[in-house]
């Protein structure tokens, strides 16, 4: 492909709000992909796959480069240079790229690839706590997992559709989905294409969801008719699960700390034709007192480091920091110790997260079952999901019961 300057300039700048000026990468290549009607979806797979691109191998590339942060933007063209070369294009005569050394850069690069923390780009103290928690030869395939581009996954509504007219309705469109094994709601688009902006979307028909995470909630073992809180809800792709597995009927109770989140989900229940679930902020300990031994079912997708997702979020581990990983620690304890109480005797309780780090996982759980509060619990059982075997995001989830007495 030859290298179009307004696509370049683009991704330069992309580069520079992402780095200098704190946005997420998400909402960059968002707003990146909107600057020019013109463009083809070749264009726009250009533009958001090769910011991410960067931004996943920032290190990489900035080792190679010989430059170093803070950038400025003769840093981001050498950057992208980096990129250009090591995949093959051919650099057009531009003096932004005057001078680029291709045949060091691929010296540099097959030098550096004899090193985990270059070859895999993450920082130093990302890779001393994989190695320290999941060992050497785990981490190893785990973190080269995580550098994957992560695959665009449905969960179909089952509320509107099934999976069979969803790929039909979908290939009409010329957008091929294959079925997933042990899966029985997604589908895996064979090519990656914006599916947001098809009919099929704004009818409600389905939700990006990945293949993990859509393991969660059946888990859960929710039926219709039953009181559900989702107690972490977010933006509440696990609450439309929910929702289309109790087939709109019982309660759930979504919950979370900010009403931002809440309006996004309700925008995307009433796309989902999902009307059975009641909205809660939580504005201090009343909110979860008032649900005490009342709900038959708990979910606590719990915040975490998040170190499961960084295929489909490359710039978390740039912003990421140990102290934000030990304090989210305490968080997940403090938020089993208190949501738990909601689970009524006889109900269940799902504790995810999205995290691959035993310390935020099966310790926590193992943690909280020790805890005066949590010897009301058993567990039934929990799941390890790694990238690296499933091919899908990194998750935990654990299953505890609360005895009846």
């Amino acid at each position: 492909m030859r290298l179009h300057r307004n696509l370049v300039f683009t991704v330069i700048d992309s580069l520079d709000f992402i780095f200098n000026q704190g946005e997420y990468a998400d909402k960059v290549v968002a707003k990146a992909l909107k600057k020019d009607k013109r463009w083809g979806s070749s264009d726009r797979r250009f533009v958001a796959e090769t910011i991410y691109d960067i931004v996943r191998w920032k290190r990489f590339y900035a080792e190679i480069s010989g430059v170093k942060e803070p950038f400025n933007r003769d840093n981001f063209w050498r950057m992208f240079a980096v990129w250009a070369v090591l995949r093959g294009h051919r650099l057009p005569e531009w003096k932004q790229l005057e001078g680029t050394p291709s045949r060091r850069i691929k010296g540099r690069f097959e030098e550096l690839s004899a090193i985990r923390k270059f070859r895999e780009s993450i920082p130093d103290w990302i890779d001393e706590t994989g190695v320290r928690e999941l060992g050497e030869v785990v981490w190893e395939k785990e973190i080269a997992a995580q550098n994957k581009q992560a695959e665009v996954v449905l969960r179909v509504n089952t509320l509107k559709t099934n999976v069979k007219k969803l790929q039909a309705i979908l290939a009409e469109q010329k957008i091929q989905a294959k079925t997933l094994k042990g899966y029985p709601d997604a589908l895996v688009l064979e090519e990656r294409a914006n599916v947001f902006l098809t009919d099929a979307f704004r009818e409600g028909l389905f939700e990006v969801q990945d293949a993990s995470s859509q393991l969660v909630v059946p888990l859960l073992d929710v039926q219709p008719g039953m009181r559900v809180v989702d107690a972490c809800a977010g933006a509440g792709g696990k609450t439309l699960h929910m929702a289309s597995l109790m087939q709109n009927k019982g309660q759930i109770i979504a919950m979370d700390l900010y009403e931002s989140k809440m309006k996004q989900l309700k925008t995307r229940a009433k796309r989902n034709g999902v009307f059975n679930i009641e909205y809660r902020i939580i504005e201090n300990n009343k909110t979860i007192k008032k649900l005490y031994d009342k709900a038959d079912r708990v979910l606590i997708d719990a915040p975490c480091s998040g170190l499961g997702v960084l295929r489909r979020n490359p710039d978390a581990k740039w912003k990421l920091q140990p102290e934000f990983v030990e304090n989210i620690k305490k968080t997940q304890q403090e938020v089993l110790q208190s949501y738990s109480k909601m689970v009524k005797p006889g109900g269940k309780l799902v504790y995810a997260t999205c995290s691959v780090l035993p310390s935020e996982n099966r310790e926590q759980v193992d943690a909280f079952l020790r805890s005066e509060g949590g010897k009301q619990f058993q567990l039934e059982k929990d799941r390890n999901v790694l990238a690296s075997v499933s091919g899908f995001d990194g998750f935990y989830m654990a299953l505890l019961h609360k005895k009846n007495s």
